[in-house]
């Protein structure tokens, strides 16, 4: 698990194909401070496993999926990508829960700049767009950023962040540019909802859940529902 602080800004230093996976190389002096043989660093937003390190750099293999659904399917040497490492137990959270994991990409619609801020435009590809809310939390290029608009177009879904100095300095995204494409992960408890409803779960909760006397609740009728069964076991409404 990620917050989406990115720690150090890396380069990718040696791409092997093999097979059907990538080993990259990436250069990042301060993430592999104590790094091991298994452990996990986000690359640009991809959770990836190191597989080699030495005092500046580590490796680490890409599988066909992770290729297929990010912008790892055109790493090359020398590109700048997003470096953290994942998060100890008891760090602060100063993002959100990232998992690395890659729903898709989106590519920068349009870039304003502004004095102390910077406005970013991405597409939102339509199997995310309902996963997205206007002050919500999104994960691109692995850096944790709340959504500051959202629009539903003719042509597509799009979303925007304002990014701070201090956001477009330590990071890949201080040099977007219209048409650069970005790794999109949105926020898991959306993910969760949308796969309940789909499913139609919320209409039927587990037995620890059910109606007071239910078959496995655990009471009969004649006794006191706990105070969080006397509301409606459903959680999600008529769709």
């Amino acid at each position: 698990m990620f917050t989406g602080i990115i720690e150090e800004l890396g380069r990718v230093t040696r791409v092997e194909p093999r097979a059907d996976v990538v080993r990259v190389t990436v250069h990042g002096p301060k993430v592999v401070d104590g790094v091991r043989h298994g452990d996990s660093i986000a690359v640009s937003g991809v959770c990836l496993t190191v597989v080699d390190s030495d005092a500046e750099s580590f490796s680490a293999d890409v599988m066909a999926q992770t290729l297929a659904m990010s912008t790892l399917d055109t790493v090359a040497i020398d590109r700048a990508v997003n470096l953290e490492r994942a998060a100890l137990v008891g760090d602060r959270l100063g993002g959100h829960i990232v998992q690395g994991h890659i729903d898709g990409t989106g590519e920068v619609l349009q870039v304003t700049p502004g004095e102390a801020w910077s406005v970013v435009r991405f597409s939102l590809p339509a199997p995310l767009a309902p996963l997205v809310v206007d002050k919500g939390s999104i994960a691109v290029d692995g850096v944790s950023l709340t959504v500051s608009a959202i629009g539903d177009d003719p042509d597509g879904s799009w979303f925007e962040v304002s990014l701070i100095p201090e956001t477009l300095a330590a990071t890949t995204l201080g040099t977007l540019e219209a048409g650069d494409r970005v790794n999109l992960e949105t926020d898991v408890l959306a993910r969760h909802v949308q796969r309940m409803l789909r499913l139609d779960t919320h209409r039927a909760l587990p037995s620890s859940l059910a109606e007071p006397g239910g078959p496995g609740s655990g009471f009969s009728a004649g006794d006191a529902a706990p105070a969080s069964d006397s509301a409606s076991t459903t959680i999600g409404g008529d769709r």
